[in-house]
């Protein structure tokens, strides 16, 4: 942390900026803030912290660790249907951290603040002789009960998904160096997908009142879309060729099919994967149009328990880890 200034000159120089005078943040001079509580509205809160080492590399730009910090919160929003509203951000940085550093990670977050229409509203500052981490608490709105949840799955839904899935594990083994002979484009769009996810915000808003049960893709396909149908007690058939994948991944797999069970299972992708009754196929296809994300249907929600993948004949396709777990 730089040592030019003290706490309060941080939060006020890099961070103060960030609310965009919005009035509950108190110009962040206080130790808390106010949150107003619309009539007829509930509000959403959601919390994940990244640690450098595990969630990102010391060697990322300061504009990506700003960006994949505040959208993976953002994409758990999306998944309950809700609109971005604020955000708190803890910020606990060893003494490496420089103001350059800082003023970079500052300016992404404004950015993305506009494009996602929040603010900032409040947080912490600390040093620490531990490895860079950042929490972000970020808050939405939205009608009462109207939330998305991952309870509600029934057997005979359909299994949707937004977006790709399998980028995000490839941009990171080309950020790591494990993967090669793929094109510019296709390297620099899978590793984009890594290090800068899109929260599928518009889209969870929309399949509210159509979707069943709906998650994002965080910690794997396969583990995601087991949280769902556990919650209900079903299960899930998934049809591998379904599965939608960019050109850089078809590449990739062409290159080493060994790939595809970590596609299904790595996570990051922070797509939405969702169920929801075959009659809303044309529903779904209007929304695609309107929001401009693709939707692809990948399976049906069964009544025997557990996720099974069919390969093209009907075979069961092994995925010895599911997704990802911290402990």
């Amino acid at each position: 942390m730089p040592r030019s200034v003290n706490e309060f000159g941080l939060i006020s120089k890099y961070f103060a900026p960030l609310t965009n005078a919005c009035a509950g943040a108190l110009g962040l001079t206080d130790d808390a803030a106010l949150v107003s509580h619309e009539p007829g509205y509930e509000i959403v809160v959601t919390c994940d912290a990244l640690v450098c080492g595990v969630h990102f590399r010391s060697e990322d730009e300061p504009e990506d660790v700003a960006a994949r910090a505040l959208r993976v919160n953002l994409s758990d929003l999306a998944a309950m249907g809700s609109r971005p509203v604020s955000y708190l951000l803890a910020l606990a940085a060893p003494a490496g951290i420089t103001e350059t550093w800082l003023e970079r990670f500052v300016a992404q977050l404004a950015l993305d603040q506009k494009t996602y229409q929040l603010n900032l509203i409040g947080g912490d500052t600390v040093m620490t002789p531990g490895p860079l981490t950042l929490s972000i608490t970020a808050l939405g709105r939205i009608p009462k009960g109207q939330a998305l949840t991952r309870a509600g799955a029934k057997a005979g839904d359909r299994i949707f998904v937004s977006g790709n899935i399998g980028d995000a594990s490839l941009g990171l083994k080309l950020l790591r160096g494990e993967l090669e002979s793929l094109t510019k484009t296709q390297a620099t769009g899978l590793k984009t997908r890594f290090l800068r996810p899109e929260p599928r915000i518009a889209l969870g808003q929309a399949l509210i009142g159509i979707a069943h049960a709906v998650t994002d893709v965080s910690d794997g396909l396969v583990a995601d879309l087991g949280h769902i149908c556990a919650l209900a007690r079903v299960g899930a058939q998934l049809n591998v060729s379904s599965i939608p994948l960019s050109t850089g991944a078809r590449a990739a797999l062409d290159m080493a099919p060994d790939l595809l069970p970590n596609f299904l299972s790595f996570g990051d992708d922070y797509e939405l994967v969702f169920t929801a009754p075959a009659a809303a196929r044309d529903a779904l296809a209007r929304i695609a149009s309107s929001t401009g994300v693709m939707i692809t249907e990948i399976g049906e929600v069964v009544d025997t328990p557990g996720v099974v993948v069919l390969d093209t004949d009907g075979s069961e396709i092994r995925i010895q880890k599911a997704g990802y777990q911290h402990f």
